[in-house]
C-alpha cells in the first residue's frame, strides 16, 4: 500500500495533537496528587511522658570514731541542683579519754574506775551544698555541710564495785562489779543539750535509684554541768571527729 503526502501529513498532525493534549493535562491545576497522607483516627494515641527527677533519698549511716562505731539513718531532699536539706538521727558510744580496758582472771573485760556508760543520740537538721557542679563529672559529687539540733546523752550505770578485806582489815580485792549492758539500760537517764557539726564529703557512682557516700564531720555538744563517766571525772564536751559511710535509696 502506498501513502501519499497528504496521508503522512494527517498522521503527523494526529501525533502532534495527542502530544499537546497529554502535556496540557499533566500541567492542569485540577490534577490530583496521588501521595497518601496518614492521619491517625485518634490524635491522643501517643501521650507525652514527663521526666520526674528523683530528688528525695533515705538510708543508713555507719559511723566510726575514736569511741567506736555508731549507727544512724538520714532523709535527704534536693531543693536545687546544688542545695539539699537533710535530717539525721544516730546512736553512738561515748568514752572518756582516760578509759583503759583490762581483763580479769576469767577473761572478762572491764574498765577500772568507770562509773557510767554513755550513748550519744543526736538529731540534726542540716544543709548540704554541692561543690564544683559544672566542673566535675556526676559520678563524683563533693559537698560541704553543716547541721544543728537537739543532742541526747543516755547515762546508764557501768559498775558497782565492791571492796573485799581480810579479817584483819587489810586490803584484799576489789570486785569491779560490772553491770551487763542490757541490764543497765533500765537504770539509765537521759540528758539533753544542743549540738552541731560541720563536715565535707562526696557521693559516688551513677547508678539510678541508689546513693552512696563518704563524709568526715566534726560534731560538738556541750554539757555545762558535765557528766560523770569515770569516778570523780566529769566530761563537759562531747563529740569529736566522725567518718560516715552512707548507703541510701532515691525516689
Amino acid at each position: 500500500m502506498k501513502y501519499n503526502i497528504h496521508t503522512y501529513r494527517t498522521i503527523l498532525f494526529i501525533f502532534l495533537v495527542f502530544f499537546l493534549c497529554t502535556d496540557a493535562f499533566a500541567q492542569s491545576p485540577t490534577a490530583t496528587d496521588t501521595t497518601m497522607v496518614f492521619t491517625p483516627s485518634n490524635p491522643n494515641l501517643i501521650h507525652p511522658q514527663n521526666y520526674r527527677p528523683m530528688v528525695r533519698a533515705w538510708g543508713l549511716d555507719l559511723l566510726m570514731s575514736n569511741n567506736g562505731f555508731g549507727l544512724g539513718t538520714f532523709y535527704r531532699h534536693e531543693m536545687t541542683d546544688e542545695i539539699s536539706l537533710m535530717l539525721n538521727f544516730a546512736i553512738s558510744d561515748v568514752k572518756d579519754e582516760t578509759e583503759f580496758e583490762q581483763y580479769d582472771y576469767y577473761g572478762n573485760s572491764f574498765v577500772p574506775g568507770k562509773k557510767n556508760r554513755l550513748l550519744m543520740i543526736p538529731l540534726t537538721a542540716s544543709v548540704q551544698y554541692r561543690l564544683f557542679k559544672d566542673d566535675i563529672v556526676d559520678n563524683f559529687r563533693p559537698f560541704i555541710n553543716a547541721g544543728l539540733g537537739p543532742t541526747m546523752v543516755f547515762v546508764a550505770p557501768y559498775a558497782h564495785p565492791t571492796v573485799y578485806y581480810y579479817q584483819d582489815g587489810t586490803y584484799n580485792y576489789t570486785d569491779p562489779g560490772k553491770i551487763d549492758f542490757f541490764t543497765s539500760l533500765k537504770y539509765g537517764k537521759m540528758r539533753y543539750t544542743l549540738g552541731g557539726y560541720i563536715g565535707a564529703g562526696a557521693y559516688f557512682g551513677m547508678e539510678k535509684g541508689t546513693l552512696t557516700g563518704l563524709s568526715v564531720k566534726y560534731f560538738y555538744a556541750q554539757f555545762p554541768d558535765g557528766i560523770e563517766v569515770m569516778y570523780g571525772g566529769f566530761v563537759k564536751n562531747f563529740g569529736g571527729l566522725f567518718i560516715t559511710l552512707s548507703f541510701g535509696s532515691m525516689f
